[in-house]
């Protein structure tokens, strides 16, 4: 299949009365649409139809630093919501990673690209993911009817949260308009505790024991055989815990980094970027923690290399395979970047997860236009 017949046309609407107008219309024809933000989140480029961005509706339309809430067009670009986010000593609490390395994009990430994917970095293990800070949404269905859901406040409500369906639903089920996001105040102090020379399952019981005590990682990710465990608060909390961590893991060579290697350290850590300036097949593999050391072996097996995060709960693999011996291996893989692996990019589902998502996707986009192919609709 030709670049051509993939994507026909770009519609870049500048309005969600817009946005609705051209997925009615593609509705009505039954003709189906690659939608996307700024393209840097998951590799498309082999679903049919014209491509549909909204990187062109963009902008901030209300921040309250002193409610920490803040709703903006989908299209923004993150890092002017970044920005803004650290003029007022805030953040993105869950740490959304920049995928552009590992995939190769030029692209520009987007507010809503954000939340369409879920995306979510390393400090998720203590901030929860992106769903957790979600608020609400506007979004245009795949009849092209806008739909709103949620508010600027957490609250107890009853009935199907659509806030949360949507997130993670990589527009498969509707295309955001504006996003609705709790923000939570930037860490003033940081460290690193590098822990060397371990292994995978070393790194999982030091992983382990961190976590159990009070002293709020934010970071546990191991690559190449170096363990990281990372700390943030007020300074004098910081060089509490830097000490009492030091004192427990004293049989190890540990290294101390500071603030401004911190930073750079988790970026890249966050961002993949010891797998990224190749095109070898990049899998993403969350797992419970304690399976973690079995399964990176296996993986190893097939020829490549991985990588630890979330505390064991999440292994990166960038290696050779068919998709059919990766998920054999790892049932729940998504293959992030492709590598002239075939098939569908997102993990098989049971049968009775099969039944409710088309269930939701034939009431949210009954002639399956949006996104046809991508998550296996």
């Amino acid at each position: 299949m030709t670049s051509e017949t993939i994507s026909r046309t770009t519609n870049t609407p500048k309005t969600e009365a817009e946005l609705a107008e051209i997925v009615a219309g593609h509705f009505a024809g039954c003709q189906p649409l690659r939608t996307m933000g700024g393209g840097t989140r998951v590799q498309a480029d082999h679903i049919a139809g014209d491509t549909l961005t909204t990187r062109a509706m963009s902008g901030v339309v209300t921040y309250e630093p002193g409610e920490m809430t803040l709703i903006a067009r989908a299209g923004t670009p993150l890092w002017e919501i970044e920005a803004m986010l650290v003029s007022e000593g805030q953040a993105l609490a869950f740490e959304p990673p920049d995928l552009r390395g590992v995939l190769g994009s030029d692209g520009t990430p987007t507010i809503g690209g954000m939340v369409a994917a879920n995306a979510s970095g390393p400090r998720g293990i203590m901030a929860g993911a992106c769903r957790d800070h979600l608020l609400g949404v506007r979004f245009v269905d795949g009849q092209g009817r806008v739909l709103k859901n949620g508010g600027r406040v957490m609250k107890n409500v009853t009935g199907l949260d659509l806030s949360k369906l949507l997130c993670g639903s990589f527009g498969t089920l509707g295309i955001l308009t504006e996003v609705a996001m709790k923000t939570l105040p930037h860490a003033q102090a940081r460290g690193t505790l590098a822990i060397r020379g371990v292994d995978d399952a070393e790194a999982l019981r030091t992983f382990t024991t961190a976590l159990a005590t009070p002293f709020e990682i934010s970071g546990a990710a191991f690559h190449d055989g170096t363990a990281w465990l990372r700390i943030e608060g007020l300074p004098p909390q910081l060089a509490y815990r830097q000490k009492r961590l030091q004192e427990l893991f004293g049989a190890y060579e540990i290294t101390f980094l500071d603030a401004e290697a911190t930073v750079t350290l988790w970026r890249d850590l966050r961002d993949v970027a010891h797998f990224a300036g190749t095109d070898t097949p990049l899998w993403r593999v969350p797992v419970k923690p304690s399976d973690a050391p079995a399964l990176t072996a296996s993986l190893r097996a097939l020829g490549g290399q991985t990588s630890l995060d979330w505390g064991g709960g999440l292994i990166w693999y960038c290696g050779p395979g068919e998709a059919s011996a990766v998920r054999d291996i790892a049932p729940h893989a998504m293959l992030v970047r492709r590598g002239g692996v075939e098939g569908s990019a997102f993990p098989r589902q049971s049968a009775a997860v099969e039944r409710l998502s088309q269930e939701l996707r034939r009431k949210f986009d009954p002639a399956g236009i949006l996104n046809p192919g991508l998550m296996g609709g």
